[in-house]
């Protein structure tokens, strides 16, 4: 649920959107809302109507979609300064995903009907959107062939390293910078828990990570991304 508090939107969201006006910005602060979401609350849900476009601005959001026998797939996560949760609206359908928060996370809100308002003025950033869409679209498509085609080494290889390019390492250089469950990596890799855990165990024998509850430290990248290569 969006909360009526209204805030003064960080300058780091106004870094993205430079083909806006100031006057345009104006209006985006005095429609927009912040809202925090507490570990794993659901952000928006699967066939919601898409009111809302959100920025995430702390924190870390998962996107993903039940599927058959009530399985989770995790389609993608979110890293700040993203935005999510938009897509269906232009597509004039409900949401076909649900978005949750995998840690607690502040998010930018902003109604879609101020967002098609700016961006039937400005087509800077009607191409902002664009580029934004066709740059999901390419990700999304990879990903479908990587998931599907991929040994299940390999889809859990490249899930780790995904984690690594999306939210980097902690201080020692080497240990992902987020703490996902068996399940959640089960669930972004396309395979079942059980396999997780099994290939998470070879990865450790053959020294290629290491494993502190749910930390994941890389011991060898260069044969991490070989098996992610090599499927």
């Amino acid at each position: 649920m969006v909360t009526e508090r209204k805030d003064v939107i960080p300058t780091s969201l106004w870094e993205v959107w430079r083909v806006l006006t100031e006057q345009e910005r104006e209006i985006l602060r005095a429609r927009s809302v912040i809202q925090q979401f507490k570990r794993n609350e659901m952000i928006y849900c699967e066939g919601d109507d898409p009111r809302y476009m959100m920025c995430l601005l702390k924190g870390k959001v998962r996107i993903f979609k039940k599927g058959v026998g009530g399985r989770s797939q995790i389609i993608r996560m979110i890293k700040p300064i993203q935005y999510f949760a938009y897509r269906a609206y232009f597509a004039h359908e409900k949401y076909l995903t649900a978005g949750s928060a995998f840690e607690t996370s502040i998010v930018c809100i902003i109604p879609m009907t101020v967002v098609e308002s700016l961006i039937r003025a400005n087509s800077n950033l009607a191409m902002f959107f664009i580029r934004q869409l066709s740059t999901d679209l390419g990700i999304a498509d990879e990903r479908t062939v990587n998931l599907t085609q991929k040994h299940i080494r390999g889809r859990l290889a490249e899930s780790l390293l995904f984690l690594q390019e999306c939210y980097g390492m902690e201080e020692d250089g080497a240990t992902l910078s987020i703490y996902l469950s068996r399940e959640d990596l089960a669930n972004l890799s396309n395979m079942t828990t059980s396999n997780a855990i099994r290939t998470l165990s070879t990865f450790v024998a053959e020294h290629i990570i290491a494993l502190d509850g749910r930390k994941v430290k890389i011991i060898d990248e260069e044969r991490l991304r070989k098996v992610s290569l090599l499927g």
